[in-house]
């Protein structure tokens, strides 16, 4: 049975430069290790899919090849075509709330500002962050293949053990949130790390403000299937 060569090398020629494309949420300096391998699969599962994509439609074979390679590119690049895509989501959703996003290789992780999350020496959610935390438990519930670990920090201001016991009651009512939005509690972890992880001097009121924050951080759950 002959395939068409022209078709074949077109089909996996556009998955290629797409699975090859640099991430524009990547940091500068070079694309990490991990989107190369996301490439390298996702080219290697495009050209196999083309084939496979071509054979099966015989009354069409360009559009099998084309429809081959799109999907085997998508599955062959796992995790992390899965976190890009998680990613872009967030960002959007996350646009103007004041929450920032960083990734590090496949891990993502959201840092969520004391100031807008929480009333000075309250574990209560603000009323007007209700609707960013929604978002994020409709996403965490389409990207179900990650684990959601929620880390409470506080500035060094007060009682060591009174803001350890802040900031896991900050972590705790960021969970239960969404929990109660229907993101699978066996995900979610928490934890208090109070003013132990600062990532800014406790000497100034911007500093101080900076320390005060509640990071959400997303890795891959073992075995799952992208």
């Amino acid at each position: 049975m002959k395939l068409s060569r022209r078709l074949i090398l077109s089909a996996t020629a556009l998955t290629l430069l797409a699975g090859c494309a640099q991430s524009p949420y990547q940091q500068q300096g070079g694309a990490p290790a991990d989107s190369n391998k996301t490439a390298i699969y996702g080219g290697l599962g495009a050209l196999a899919g083309a084939v496979a994509g071509a054979a099966i439609n015989h009354d069409n074979r360009g559009k099998g090849a084309l429809i081959g390679a799109a999907v085997a590119g998508a599955a062959g690049a796992g995790y992390g075509y899965y976190v890009d895509k998680q990613e872009a989501q967030l960002r959007q959703q996350m646009q103007g709330t004041g929450v920032e996003i960083q990734r590090q290789g496949d891990d993502l992780q959201l840092i969520m500002p004391g100031n807008i999350t929480f009333a000075t020496n309250s574990a209560d959610i603000a009323s007007n962050f209700y609707g960013p935390l929604s978002n994020l438990a409709n996403s965490f519930k389409q990207f179900d293949q990650n684990s959601i670990e929620i880390v409470g920090h506080t500035d060094s201001t007060g009682g060591y053990q009174y803001n350890v016991g802040l900031s896991q009651r900050r972590a705790q009512s960021v969970a239960n949130y969404l929990v109660s939005q229907g993101v699978n509690p066996a995900r979610v972890t928490t934890r208090g790390a109070g003013p132990d992880q600062p990532v800014a001097s406790n000497n100034t009121e911007a500093g101080r403000q900076q320390n005060r924050r509640v990071e959400v951080t997303l890795r891959p759950l073992p075995g799952a299937q992208y």
